[in-house]
Order: structure tokens, then sequence, then C-alpha cells
């Protein structure tokens, strides 16, 4: 995993719920925690793309329902600012499954993956088609 350069936005708390997006069988997973997160007394923690969560299998096959799962952010509702000053916006906030390393589990990503979420995480950028 490598550091993540400037401020982005993290627009997903916990509790949020995103759409699985590789072949491993889960559809939707709900955030329960999110790694390396130093937050203050009482404050949700929140997730933006690129970051590592422990989350939920809400639906998907029934080997994988109500698993606890590492996943890692590719997309999010919420405008993400880049240095240059332009604002990436994706139609849905979605995560792939991968280990605690960050190894991803699937063979195949569905749809874009935001260029933050590829620079950090290779296994993530090695698998997907389109990179934006």
């Amino acid at each position: 995993m490598k550091g993540v350069a400037g401020r982005r936005g993290r627009g997903l708390p916990r509790g949020a719920r995103l759409e699985c997006v590789d072949n491993t069988g889960a559809k939707e997973v709900e955030i329960i925690a999110v790694r390396n997160w130093h937050g203050h007394h009482r404050r949700y923690p929140r997730a933006g793309v690129g970051d590592l969560i422990i989350a939920s299998v809400k639906k998907g096959t029934p080997e994988m329902r109500r698993q606890v799962v590492h996943a890692v952010i590719i997309r999010q509702r919420f405008p993400l600012r880049r240095a240059d000053g332009t604002h990436v916006i994706f139609e849905d906030n979605a995560a792939v499954i991968t280990t605690e390393t960050g190894e991803v589990k699937g063979s195949h990503i569905k749809g874009a993956v935001a260029k933050e979420a590829a620079e950090r995480w290779p296994r993530v950028a090695a698998i997907s088609s389109i990179i934006l």
C-alpha cells in the first residue's frame, strides 16, 4: 500500500452500503470499520477512495453472505478533488473484496477504477479494465 498525496474527500461513513463489483459472489457490502482511521471522540469513521475497510457482506451468494471481509473502495459519489483542481464524481459507491494485505480475491472488476485507488493498490490496478 502506498501513501496518498494531498487531501481527499471521505464521503462514506460507517454503515454505508457499497456495491461489490468483482466476481467473488458478493453483491453488496456494508462498512463496519475503516483501517488506519484516526478520528475524534464520538465521530463516525469515514472512508474514501483507496481506503481499506472492514465490511460485512449483505447481499450475494449464500456462502458469501454474513461474512466479514476486507475491501478497497474504488469509486465514490462524493466529489473527489484532485491536485490539479479537477473534481471527479462517480455514479455509484463501489468496492472490491481483498485480503488484509491488499491482494484482490476476484479476477475481474466491473466498471471504472479511480486513479487514486489504482496508484495505492497495484493489485487492483492490475485487474482493472478502466482507470479514470
